[in-house]
């Protein structure tokens, strides 16, 4: 029996094999839970971690727009500023196009009045030239021999006036004339079958100077040009000295020199006048400056102004007729007006001169100074 027994034991029942594939299963069924255990604590710890994630991002996304808010309000306010700036900007730019426009058109004026003083004060007169001729001194007295030559030329500018078409000047005999004219405020001019209506009017005159030229020329002193340049300057002048000075080329005992470098120019003073007026009467001379050279002499001149003199005058026995209808002949128009100003019962009288301009022609009229009041400088 106990074979038996032992047999029995040892040979594998019918239930043996479903319980091994139970415990198989369950085994698998466990190692299936522990993995499924496993992967959903990996999934909470992934969810945890990208709820965490998402919290940061919400945080930083908050912040971000904080941020973005921000900069847009300081964006905002610096556009603002800018805008500001721009239109304080445009505000100066406009207000300076006003001056830079304001000052070129007082530049123009200013120009075009220079151009008119000028052209007033421009005055083109031809100094005669007077040739003297030096025969000797008729004294001893060598101080009373070294004066100069003297000249005075006063020039008087004279008065004028532009005169436009339909303007006519009118010059009376009597001051007292033109006064009783110069009171109506017209005149009705009978031209045939018409009345002529015209304005009289006080002329005043353009600027007008007097001013009077000094000439000296000074017996004892010689100017000398085209003197080529020398090596130094005190060489140059010791060289002029001593050419000058030479008596047999007609020089004389020189005083000083004077050597102006920049033009090649000269004035040489002798002691005695004879031998500059002699040399002066040459126009060339030569002179040793480490060869001989021409160079050319003549006498100095020394201009003056003086007495100078401006004002602006008015005519008394002159005036302007103006708004002059150009409707008739020159010469018959002329003759209408001076036949009405000539009659006492239109407060007229004698007429000494008029002139008539007509259509849109101009002329220059031209007065005469008589007389200037030596208080103020006006004329009389």
């Amino acid at each position: 029996m106990n074979s038996d027994e032992s047999v029995k034991t040892d040979a594998p029942t019918e239930l043996d094999h479903p319980l091994e594939q139970l415990k198989q299963e369950v085994a698998a069924l466990k190692k299936m839970v522990e993995k499924a255990d496993d992967q959903r604590g990996r999934m909470l710890l992934e969810k945890f971690n990208e709820e965490d994630a998402k919290a940061n991002a919400q945080l930083r996304m908050r912040s971000l727009a904080g941020e973005q808010e921000g900069r847009q309000k300081a964006f905002a306010e610096e556009m603002r500023e800018v805008q500001k700036e721009i239109q304080d900007m445009s505000k100066v730019n406009l207000e300076m196009e006003n001056d830079l426009k304001r000052l070129r058109d007082e530049l123009e004026s200013k120009k075009a009045e220079a151009a008119k003083l000028k052209q007033i004060f421009e005055i083109d007169a031809a100094i005669p030239r007077i040739e003297v001729k030096f025969t000797g001194p008729n004294s001893d007295d060598e101080a009373d021999n070294c004066r100069a030559i003297r000249g005075v030329f006063a020039i008087t500018q004279t008065p004028t006036l532009l005169l436009t078409g339909g303007q006519a000047v009118i010059a009376f005999e009597d001051e007292k004339v033109a006064s009783q004219i110069l009171k109506l405020p017209k005149c009705s001019v009978s031209c045939e079958q018409t009345l002529l209506t015209v304005k009289p009017k006080r002329i005043s005159l353009n600027p007008t100077v007097l001013f009077e030229i000094h000439l000296d020329v000074p017996k004892n002193e010689l100017k000398v040009t085209d003197i080529p340049a020398g090596s130094s300057e005190e060489g140059t002048k010791t060289s002029l000295e001593l050419s000058f000075g030479r008596a047999s080329a007609g020089g004389g005992e020189v005083e000083s020199v004077e050597y102006d470098a920049t033009d090649g120019s000269a004035v040489i003073t002798f002691l005695h006048t004879c031998v500059a007026e002699n040399l002066a009467q040459r126009g060339k001379y030569n002179v040793n400056l480490n060869k001989p050279v021409a160079v050319m002499v003549e006498p100095t001149y020394k201009y003056k102004l003086l007495q100078f003199q401006t004002f602006c005058g008015t005519p008394k026995r002159t005036i302007l007729i103006d708004d002059i209808e150009d409707n008739n002949d020159v010469e018959d128009l002329l003759d209408y007006l001076e036949i009405h100003f000539q009659k006492p019962s239109n407060y007229g009288g004698e007429i000494e001169c008029a002139k008539y301009v007509p259509g849109q022609s101009t002329q220059q009229a031209f007065f005469q100074l008589t007389s200037v009041d030596p208080k103020n400088g006006s004329p009389l």
